[in-house]
């Protein structure tokens, strides 16, 4: 299996606000619901995966319902996947795309838009992303897994940029990307 990187789009920003017009609507009732564009293609000028990644950020307790709103529009929930406080949905249809609802204030929310945040302002940090991303999905032989290990010591240099997680937070970061670090 291989890694597609390519260039970055600026579909990908009309594709997100397409996407998020529905998750939006789907969550009207779900007052504390927002909507985040994270992930590489939401950063301009970051190479990526032609893959959306989008987060349902819920305050706790509103999970359900939100789980529920998604599953409404056709999103099959398919459970944490092993990340607490992060419920994963097969999205129906394109553009492809991971979407997590997800409750606020947790590690994982803050890694998102950290990185995020980060790759936006820093174009030196974002251009050692983007480089690593290339590398690695040059190799012909190259899986996710060994893809996400390959991303991790310059994710963890994002990550310490952002200054919005603790050291204990890093290291499961690291550890959740790299499972032999």
């Amino acid at each position: 299996m291989s890694i597609e990187v390519v260039d970055w789009s600026p579909r990908w920003a009309e594709q997100f606000e397409q996407v998020a017009a529905v998750l939006r609507d789907a969550l009207a009732d779900v007052s504390s619901a927002r909507v985040e564009h994270v992930g590489s293609t939401s950063v301009p000028g970051l190479a990526a995966k032609p893959v959306l990644d989008v987060d349902v950020v819920v305050e706790p307790g509103d999970e359900s319902a939100a789980v529920a709103a998604l599953e409404s529009v056709g999103y099959v929930h398919r459970g944490d996947l092993g990340v607490a406080g992060r419920e994963a949905f097969h999205a129906p249809g394109p553009p492809r795309r991971n979407v997590y609802v997800c409750t606020a204030g947790t590690a994982h929310v803050r890694n998102h838009l950290a990185v995020r945040d980060v790759l936006r302002r820093d174009p030196v940090l974002r251009e050692a992303y983007a480089a690593v991303k290339r590398s690695l999905a040059d190799r012909p032989d190259m899986d996710i897994d060994t893809y996400l290990a390959g991303k991790s010591a310059v994710l963890q240099q994002v990550l310490a940029a952002s200054g919005e997680l603790t050291a204990e937070e890093l290291r499961a970061i690291h550890r959740l990307n790299d499972p032999k670090a």
